[in-house]
């Protein structure tokens, strides 16, 4: 469908829209690459008790992100369904991400972990009040599938540039601020990542608008959840996006493990300023932002479930071969990481757009409203890969002997290898299998577009 009139997003609305992500993006790259490390290596708390948190976070997520995507699409206000929530709730989520790193010095272990569970949790659940609506607006931002795509891509720029500032600085930030105390490094950080999200999140309230009209009622929760979950295409692309953030948080939670034990790595500078974590999160970045242009490029073309699975095995393939790289390969290692990245940006680009595309082929087909709800798959699969991905090496490191600051046994340095690589390429392939069962092609989502636009311009 072309855009007309009204229905026309110009470039700023859409940097507008995508500077939103630039919070997500700081946030949970930076929980990727530090909370394990905060709370294990220097907070002294067992790998495992930290994983277990993440993933039990999970299933508090696991209600409250549908919730609220039901709540937001019954909200009914002047300023639309999705956007009050970017007005009133920015605020409480820079409070709750600084509390996680600011717990008070002298805390046994068993008030550390307490600590831990929960502002982690605050700050999951106001993570969730944020984008779950910042998600059901990509939705109604726009009634076409092509501008969605393209609103998507700005979206997913400014997510991978997050995880390039995250990279670049996050561990230079964290010295130089810190003075030589990590942890104080840590909670300065965190408190400049909060101030601008709170501004990047503002910056979308004002400049974004809702175009496509809500209907008078949805139907029941129990209906619109039963709908969902019965929807196939919308199952295998949670599976995927779930599975895709997994592996490429698991590589990034044991990163830090990796290079100070594997590798020998001592945090000096090997390029300018950045250091080899830092280079190898900036690669990453680099390559997802290449890979979200590529992604939206050529979905122009073919079918996006035929490019997620390419851009998965492109994904899988480097990851093995960065494994069996020699440790002082710096820039071979750093070009294979960009390929990776090139992978997880077309994934997430692409997987995004499909979300919104799931929405409008429901309306379609059950005539429910539901976008949110729909969208909502994408904020758990987020989160839920960044939880299970730094799970697995806090569970692994456990099981295979890790003891934080010493020097560790060969079944230990196994133990982050395998966190490091052998899951993160192993949990992509049932991602992959679950993609050849999408089913929503071009063909369908032109006939979808079609008909929504005649049923939306009839009269009441």
């Amino acid at each position: 469908m072309a855009e007309t009139g009204r229905n026309r997003v110009g470039v700023g609305e859409k940097l507008g829209y995508g500077i939103g992500d630039l919070s997500a993006g700081l946030i949970l790259n930076f929980f990727g690459f530090f909370l394990l490390f905060y709370f294990v290596d220097l907070g002294g708390l067992a790998p495992a008790a930290i994983g277990l948190m993440l993933l039990l976070t999970k299933l508090i997520d696991a209600f409250t992100d549908p919730m609220m995507g039901a709540l937001a699409d019954r909200t009914r206000t002047r300023w639309g369904r999705y956007r009050p929530y970017l007005l009133f709730g920015p605020v409480p989520l820079g409070i709750a991400i600084v509390l996680i790193f600011a717990a008070p010095g002298g805390l046994s272990d068993s008030w550390l972990l307490a600590w831990a569970y929960i502002t982690y949790t605050l700050s999951m659940l106001a993570f969730t009040a944020v984008n779950v609506p910042y998600g059901g607006l990509l939705g109604v931002i726009s009634p076409s599938s092509e501008t969605r795509a393209s609103v998507t891509a700005y979206r997913m720029f400014f997510s991978a540039l997050g995880g390039i500032l995250v990279g670049a600085l996050g561990t230079t930030l964290v010295r130089e601020l810190g003075g030589g105390d990590d942890a104080l490094g840590v909670l300065l950080t965190i408190s400049c990542i909060a101030a601008v999200s709170v501004f990047c999140l503002l910056v979308t309230f004002f400049t974004t608008k809702e175009r496509i009209p809500f209907a008078d009622t949805n139907g029941s929760l129990s209906g619109d959840l039963k709908e969902l979950l019965t929807t196939g295409p919308w199952i295998v692309v949670a599976i995927a996006a779930i599975l895709g953030v997994t592996a490429i948080a698991a590589r990034a939670g044991s990163a830090l493990f990796f290079f100070k034990y594997v590798v020998g790595d001592d945090g000096s500078p090997v390029f300018l300023f950045f250091d080899r974590p830092a280079l190898f999160l900036t690669a990453l970045a680099l390559g997802q932002i290449t890979g979200v242009i590529v992604g939206n490029l050529l979905q122009k073309t073919f079918e996006k479930s035929h490019l997620l699975i390419a851009a998965g095995g492109l994904k899988v393939a480097m990851i093995v071969l960065f494994y069996f790289l020699p440790l002082d390969a710096i820039w071979p290692q750093t070009v294979v990481q960009y390929l990776v990245g090139i992978g997880f940006g077309m994934l997430m680009v692409l997987s995004y757009s499909m979300f919104t595309d799931i929405a409008e082929f429901i309306d379609w087909k059950s005539g429910r409203q539901m976008t949110a709800l729909v969208v909502a798959a994408s904020v758990f699969a987020v989160k839920a890969g960044i939880a299970f991905g730094s799970a697995i090496p806090g569970f692994t490191l456990d099981l295979t002997g890790f003891v934080n600051g010493a020097q560790q046994s060969e079944t230990a340095l196994m133990g982050i290898q395998i966190a490091f690589a052998a899951i993160p390429a192993g949990v992509m392939i049932p991602a992959l299998i679950a993609l050849m069962f999408y089913g929503i092609n071009r063909q369908v989502i032109a006939e979808v577009e079609r008909d929504l636009s005649t049923r939306r311009a009839a009269p009441a």
